[in-house]
């Protein structure tokens, strides 16, 4: 009976105990798996906030960054990416190169980038509306195992560097042209003067005569060409004072009154008699200067060049400088504005024109904050038009 009750007292006690050490080991357990799911949950928290940061360095970037899987599969595309091919997140991640961005090259750039390491500026041309010239550096990604995960490919816009080029190319091409003009008349009056007909006193003051008059457009297009890099320079500040454009106009008419006169072209000056803005008034003398140049050259006999005015939008004054001379073709209306572009080149060299008036023009009333433009009926004359912005301060 004793060893009995002992025995029942044993496995009760026994019992007790081990429902008290299970009791602590579930508990522990529990303990475990909450630290365990606490810390899963911080460290995706920590990897979603890295992703964030990693995303949002991404979407800074001028250049459009492309992260891909080992699968070639769209992981992440930023902002500049999306835009360079009008494509939205939702459409990019996930898919493959050619279902989202639809170019050949690229694609040849993932399968070459299984067997070598980089790519360094490959060019791709992206075909559209206007085409684009994109430079491309990739890489294949590896893990700490050296086993591949993926790519990571850089998308750089070279569109406006190649159009800068082309320019720079097309001015110095026609720079060169218009000074080998004068320069070869000049040089060919000199060699004949050389040869002996400086002793024929006719023929003598004749080429002298010539020569001052491609030496003085030789000098025009210098100072046209000093002036336009000026203005296109990043260090050209504009001199802002108060300028009243009636008088500045008056003083350019007066200018150009005697030889207006000659030719029997009327020139009025309509501003209103207090109109004042804070300009470059130097600069702004140019721009009326040319623009009247270009009217009078152009304009017939018994005709008449007016400049006026009137307000614009959001704080744009719009001046005119019209005339009703020989006017200008439609397809030229939208080039007249490029430096050395002529609508008649043997007219406007005869003219002694650089063919830099209406470039210069358009830079100095962009540095005014505003723009310029020209409407034309061949034959009826031409409207020059151009706004300044009157809340420029000194």
């Amino acid at each position: 009976m004793t060893t009995s009750l002992l025995l029942a007292t044993a496995l009760v006690v026994l019992h007790f105990w081990w429902q008290s050490r299970y009791n602590s080991t579930k508990e522990a357990l529990s303990w475990l798996r909450r630290e365990r799911d606490q810390l899963e949950q911080e460290r995706n928290e920590i990897r979603k906030e890295v992703g964030s940061q990693q995303n949002a360095l991404f979407d800074s970037m001028i250049e459009g960054v492309l992260l891909l899987d080992e699968k070639g599969r769209i992981q992440h595309a930023n902002q500049t990416l999306l835009k360079m091919f009008g494509l939205t997140a939702e459409r990019a991640v996930g898919s493959t190169i050619m279902e989202s961005l639809r170019l050949h090259e690229l694609e040849a750039m993932l399968h070459f980038l299984e067997h070598k390491s980089r790519i360094m500026g490959s060019e791709v041309n992206l075909p559209g509306q206007e085409e684009r010239q994109l430079s491309i550096n990739a890489v294949s990604v590896k893990d700490a195992e050296g086993i591949h995960s993926g790519f990571i490919m850089v998308f750089h816009d070279l569109t406006r560097i190649r159009q800068l080029e082309n320019t720079r190319r097309e001015f110095v091409a026609n720079a060169s042209h218009e000074l080998r003009t004068p320069l070869s008349m000049i040089k060919g009056y000199v060699e004949t003067l050389i040869d002996g007909a400086k002793n024929d006193h006719k023929s003598l003051d004749r080429f002298l005569l010539t020569i001052a008059k491609h030496t003085d457009r030789l000098t025009l297009l210098v100072e046209d060409l000093l002036s336009l890099s000026k203005l296109e320079s990043e260090t050209d500040r504009l001199d802002l004072a108060e300028v009243s454009l009636v008088a500045l106009v008056d003083g350019v008419i007066e200018e150009f009154s005697s030889k207006a006169s000659k030719q029997g072209i009327q020139l009025n000056n309509n501003l209103p008699k207090n109109l004042t803005l804070q300009a470059d008034e130097n600069q702004l003398r140019q721009v009326f200067f040319n623009l009247l140049d270009n009217a009078v050259k152009y304009s017939v006999t018994g005709s008449h060049v007016t400049i006026s005015s009137k307000p614009g939008l959001s704080n744009l004054l719009e001046i005119c400088v019209e005339d009703n001379g020989t006017g200008i073709p439609q397809d030229a209306l939208d080039r007249i504005f490029e430096r050395f572009y002529r609508v008649d080149k043997s007219r406007s060299r005869e003219s002694g024109d650089t063919g830099l008036g209406l470039a210069i023009v358009k830079h100095i009333v962009q540095l005014h904050g505003g723009t310029v433009w020209c409407e034309s009926i061949q034959g009826e004359g031409a409207s020059f038009f151009f706004t300044l912005n009157t809340a420029l301060s000194a």
